[in-house]
């Protein structure tokens, strides 16, 4: 028993030591970065300003406002920067009680996993923001001024920028539920037109009630889900046995061999 205690409690120093280590690197970055937060958060509000009329600012309605909001990106961008090591944190941590298999899969998984979801953020950032901002705008009656607020404009691209991070993780979900035996790639096939109908379905309800924006999600939805489709088949393909491996007999050589067994006891009687 006090074995086994000892075990619990220096897992969770353990944890209690990565965890710390992982805030300290968000908040060195944080830290450095600091000073240009105002040039950061320019960069995040440059596809909406690209599209506004010439001279026309953001505004910020609250007080501390101009100052929070910069903190926040800031913040973000240090912990995107300082993604990989506290994603190596996390794996020096759970990797020791995964058998070795599990290891060979678990870290492509997370690599893969924060790849896919860096790529439709950034998928989002350099194609989406500049057209769904463009339409919008140039749908505004002319009698009105377009200037959006900051804090909104942030919840509006963090709202996307989680929209399309995990969409492009599809093609993970596809092949993890082929890997764990929940669905056959055939299955997946059959059910083609109710994915297309439900990539639809969720474009609609994520984004705004514009047609660009939906068609650039629900797009991207669907020719990943046929990416994973197509990984998934490619992994589920049985592996040659190497010389000297033991391969399963095929259905013709076990009818061959049964029929040399019949034989050989009828000659026997």
């Amino acid at each position: 028993m006090s074995s086994t205690q000892d075990t619990f409690i220096s897992h969770l120093v353990e944890l209690r030591d990565r965890l710390l280590r992982a805030i300290v690197a968000i908040l060195v970055f944080f830290v450095v970065l600091m000073p240009w937060a105002g040039d950061i958060y320019d960069l995040l509000a440059l596809p909406m300003m690209n599209t506004l009329p010439e001279g026309t600012n953001m505004i910020a309605t609250g007080v501390v406002t101009p100052f929070f909001v910069p903190v926040k990106v800031t913040l973000l961008v240090a912990f995107l920067i300082a993604l990989p090591y506290v994603l190596h944190q996390a794996w020096a941590f759970i990797a020791p009680g995964l058998y070795a298999h599990e290891r060979r899969i678990g870290l492509p998984l997370v690599l893969g996993t924060t790849l896919l979801f860096l790529l439709g953020m950034a998928f989002c950032y350099f194609f989406v923001f500049g057209t769904v901002f463009k339409f919008i705008n140039d749908f505004a009656p002319a009698s009105i001024m377009v200037a959006p607020d900051i804090e909104e404009y942030l919840s509006f691209v963090m709202t996307l920028f989680i929209a399309f991070g995990i969409t492009f993780e599809v093609p993970v979900v596809v092949i993890l539920l082929v890997k764990a035996g929940v669905v056959s790639v055939a299955q997946l096939k059959e059910a083609r037109p109710y994915v297309i109908v439900g990539a639809f379905v969720i474009a609609a309800i994520i984004t705004p009630p514009d047609v660009i924006s939906q068609f650039m999600l629900a797009v991207p939805m669907i020719l990943l889900f046929e990416v994973g489709i197509v990984i998934a088949r490619m992994l589920s393909k049985p592996v040659p046995a190497a010389k000297g491996d033991y391969a399963a007999p095929s259905e013709d050589e076990v009818d061959a061999g049964l029929d040399r067994i019949e034989k050989t006891d009828k000659k026997g009687d």
